[in-house]
């Protein structure tokens, strides 16, 4: 089974004769999709976004609620779901990408930060409900994600900073193996 993100609320697990898309944000979704895969050796969380600017009155409770769901909310419903499966699993790793910003919160990202700490603070609580399986918990801290395409787009700007997506993806690779 390898799973690839579709978009910011959906997985969709490939397989050689089926392919499945789940609503991340609905928890009993992402239910009967663990009930329906079998054995998971990772789950790799890609989902998110971000949303902010403005100073804290800027940050708005619609842009806080779209991360909220996002950034905690699938990975609460993901590693709920597939909690069983990863303990059981002589492999199960969790992986999720996070923020540099952790260390140096600014007024313009306090919602963004805010929750990026919370979907940590979430997977160090999966790590211990993990703690007698083989399975592990892995932070990928990046101050944001470039790509080929984005740097075609935008050939004269540096990326400083910028984690390109091939690394972070060989870093994913490196951690729950091939």
């Amino acid at each position: 089974m390898i799973a690839v993100g579709s978009s910011a609320e959906r997985l969709e697990p490939v397989d050689a004769d089926e392919r499945v898309v789940c609503d991340l944000t609905s928890f009993s979704a992402v239910s009967s999709l663990a009930a329906s895969v079998g054995p998971v050796d990772a789950l790799v969380h890609l989902v998110g976004g971000w949303r902010g600017g403005g100073g804290l009155a800027g940050q708005s409770d619609e842009d806080w609620a779209w991360l909220e769901q996002r950034v905690v909310g699938t990975l609460r419903n993901t590693t709920r779901a597939f909690e069983a499966a990863l303990g059981a699993s002589s492999a199960g790793r969790v992986v999720i990408i996070s923020t540099t910003g952790l260390d140096r919160p600014t007024a313009g990202n306090a919602s963004y930060v805010s929750l990026k700490a919370a979907a940590e603070t979430w997977l160090a609580a999966v790590s211990h409900a993990l703690r007698a399986t083989p399975a592990t918990t892995h932070v990928i801290r990046v101050k944001a994600l470039v790509s080929a395409a984005d740097r075609s787009a935008e050939p004269d700007r540096t990326f400083d900073g910028y984690s390109d997506v091939d690394d972070v993806a060989s870093e994913i690779v490196g951690l729950v193996g091939s």
